[in-house]
């Protein structure tokens, strides 16, 4: 399926590996041109060879990386249309647990280096009429995990601000959504126990999710939170 975004231009937050790199190296195989970041020179530096893509080494949880990274890509490129926000999780902790600082800590890296990079690109995408942003998140959003408070505290709150953007940009050739993973076979999973005792996905497989909602046919798709989950969250909404 020809997604139309061939000669596009990205940018994938916390891309040097993961669900990130996965999203990233999507979007490489429908023909985008895309910048990969990341904190570990080495590791982003394979995954960019990996991927024939240039990469910029920051902390996407920084006030001013997000902008660095928007600012790259036009350097790079000369045009920026589709944009994925994404950041490492949250240590694990129960809601009775966490500290201020860590709920703070968590806000900044889960929620706000996402809403700031949207700002950052908004500008242009909206001169050009034209732009795709696809939240990594988790599906936390719908259904929290009893061990992972901090993560269901600030990506919610993400979620409610996609939700209110997406009505802002609704008409604008702009969509802003979400994709939702569920159990995939990522380092950060492994290290929390897997799939407890049910299925992982492949996360090769959640990219291809992240690059059809930043497609041309997506066109229509907006506000939504879709989890790739394999049926993982049990409620109806």
């Amino acid at each position: 399926m020809d997604l139309g975004i061939r000669g596009r231009a990205a940018v994938v937050a916390a891309s040097s590996k993961g669900l990130g790199y996965a999203s990233a190296a999507a979007l490489r195989a429908d023909g985008c041109d895309v910048v990969l970041c990341g904190r570990d020179a080495s590791t982003l530096r394979a995954a960019g060879e990996r991927l024939d893509a240039p990469v910029l080494q920051l902390d996407i949880t920084e006030p001013d990386a997000p902008t660095k990274l928007v600012d790259h890509a036009l350097e790079r490129f000369g045009r920026l249309d589709i944009v994925v926000p994404n950041a490492g999780g949250p240590p694990p902790g129960g809601a009775l647990d966490v500290t201020d600082e860590q709920l703070l800590a968590a806000f900044e890296a889960s929620c706000l280096s996402s809403i700031r990079l949207v700002r950052a690109a908004l500008p242009t995408l909206q001169a050009k009429g034209w732009g795709r942003i696809c939240m990594i998140t988790s599906y936390t959003v719908k259904q929290p995990a009893p061990i992972l408070a901090l993560s269901n505290v600030a990506r919610t709150g993400l979620w409610a601000w996609v939700k209110t953007a997406a009505q802002d940009v609704a008409g604008s050739g702009i969509t802003i959504n979400m994709a939702a993973p569920g159990p995939h076979a990522t380092d950060r999973m492994k290290a929390l126990g897997g799939g407890v005792g049910g299925p992982m996905g492949d996360p090769k497989d959640f990219g291809d999710v992240v690059a059809f909602l930043c497609s041309e046919q997506a066109r229509f798709i907006n506000g939504v939170a879709l989890n790739v989950d394999g049926g993982a969250v049990s409620g109806l909404l």
